[in-house]
């Protein structure tokens, strides 16, 4: 069949049941659509529904419902976003908390990543706040670093089976370099923090890294490897991820702002990051688990 109706709930809290499961074949064939035999994924969790024809979109409690052509599902490229991605946090906002700044910069944060301003002047004014910091706070804010769960198994299954994991930040290549390491990705990208050793210059390297350059990025990597956009799998939340998550073959919102979240298909609410493995029809007979950080 030439369709796939994937079903993922959070591994946390078993949401996909045998009636959650025929509930959505009962909508599918409402829709006038051929249903396959369901296909288990991991039992509780996951599971695929195949079918052929056009169905509308699927609401199930506690359940993501993503629709994705059959062909083509295992990517050999991986883009993901770090923060509120990978990582539960935002760093600039952590830093500014040493500031008693963390309201007002987490205010300009929320604004930037909903696309109500622009990302490069948000970046520039937020550390511009930031200014006298001292250096040592950094690796006191890396402390506080919080991993998204399944970020490692997702990134040693996808390297398992040949793709090439790359981490494209808008934040700090001070926090993406430490990331990348305890997740295993193969390459990490992100603005430059300026300081003079001592104290933050309130400044950040340019150009800036922003949705255009993450894009970039994706192409880029993309074409050293002979691989199209069809090839790739991109994650993110906010709105400077929007053209990657767009020209990827497989764009995932994940846990998205609400802006973001309306103009991506794939949608992921519940789920955690092994859920991009089950998107590309991998069974957690698959996975190369591994211990999140």
């Amino acid at each position: 069949m030439k369709n796939v109706l994937v079903l993922i709930s959070d591994p946390a809290r078993p949401a996909v049941t045998d009636a959650v499961v025929a509930s959505a074949i009962e909508a599918l064939k409402a829709n006038g659509v051929t249903v396959g035999a369901p296909d288990w994924l991991d039992e509780g969790i996951a599971c695929d529904l195949p079918f052929d024809g056009t169905a509308a979109p699927i609401s199930l409690a506690g359940v993501d419902a993503v629709f994705l052509p059959a062909e083509g599902r295992r990517k050999k490229l991986l883009v993901a976003d770090m923060e509120s991605t990978m990582i539960h946090n935002e760093m600039l906002d952590e830093l500014a908390d040493f500031l008693g700044l963390r309201e007002k910069i987490a205010g300009i944060t929320a604004r930037a990543m909903n696309g109500e301003i622009d990302f490069a002047g948000a970046l520039e004014e937020r550390v511009g706040l930031l200014k006298g910091l001292p250096v040592g706070r950094l690796d006191e804010a890396a402390t506080r670093i919080r991993y998204m769960p399944g970020g490692a198994t997702l990134v040693a299954t996808l390297q398992k089976n040949g793709a090439y994991c790359a981490l494209v930040s808008g934040g700090f290549t001070y926090f993406t370099a430490m990331v990348r390491k305890a997740l295993g990705f193969d390459l990490d990208a992100a603005n430059v923090l300026e300081h003079d050793g001592t104290s933050l210059a309130g400044t950040v390297g340019h150009p800036i890294l922003g949705k255009e350059a993450k894009l970039t990025t994706l192409r880029r990597l993309a074409g050293e490897r002979g691989l199209g956009d069809a090839d790739a799998i991109s994650v993110g939340d906010g709105a400077n991820d929007l053209p990657m998550l767009k020209a990827a073959g497989l764009g995932v919102a994940f846990h998205a702002k609400p802006a973001v979240a309306a103009q991506v298909p794939a949608r992921i609410d519940h789920g955690d990051l092994t859920a991009l493995l089950y998107l590309q029809g991998y069974r957690r007979s698959d996975f190369e688990e591994r211990k999140d950080p």
